[in-house]
């Protein structure tokens, strides 16, 4: 099959090579975005256990089918206040840096398909404000989106101090 045709079947399927989808969630009413790919699951709300000596965004940790995944509530990671649980409050499970992990959000909104240019690059805002997290800014109608690099979210020392009491 010539490259003509493999790109014509592509854009007769509805396969975009210039895009990709994010999973998009509110955190005290702004819009963040995750790849796709990087999530594993979202389930609802449910009582965690409390780990003790853990970061305080370290909500505790619950049984995923047999696998104790740690919970992150991601609004004290961004130093919001912390998660009032509702209807809505979920738990995307993703996989940061090949470990399962649950982040508590208050709800998520839907996949987001975003072409290369809709998405433009975090601003400078200094040496003090530390957003290496942020991989870009998506621009949706008219309603910007933060896509966040999810294996930056969590630095080398949150993943250790939030895995280390993890079952094997």
């Amino acid at each position: 099959m010539s490259t003509e045709t493999a790109e014509a079947t592509v854009n007769q399927i509805g396969l975009n090579t210039d895009s990709q989808q994010y999973l998009t969630f509110d955190l005290a009413e702004e819009h963040y975005g995750v790849d796709i790919l990087k999530v594993q699951e979202i389930k609802g709300y449910t009582a965690v256990t409390k780990i003790p000596n853990t970061p305080d965004y370290v909500k505790g940790v619950l049984n995923l089918r047999g696998t104790i995944v740690p919970i992150v509530d991601l609004r004290l990671k961004f130093g919001m206040e912390p998660t009032e649980p509702t209807a809505f409050t979920v738990i995307v499970v993703v996989n940061v840096r090949d470990r399962v992990m649950g982040f508590l959000v208050d709800a998520v909104s839907d996949v987001l398909e975003l072409a290369s240019k809709d998405i433009q690059p975090p601003p400078e805002l200094g040496h003090k404000a530390d957003i290496t997290f942020v991989s870009g800014i998506g621009n949706a109608n008219d309603r910007l989106v933060t896509l966040l690099d999810i294996d930056r979210v969590m630095a080398d020392t949150d993943v250790e101090a939030v895995t280390a009491n993890r079952a094997e």
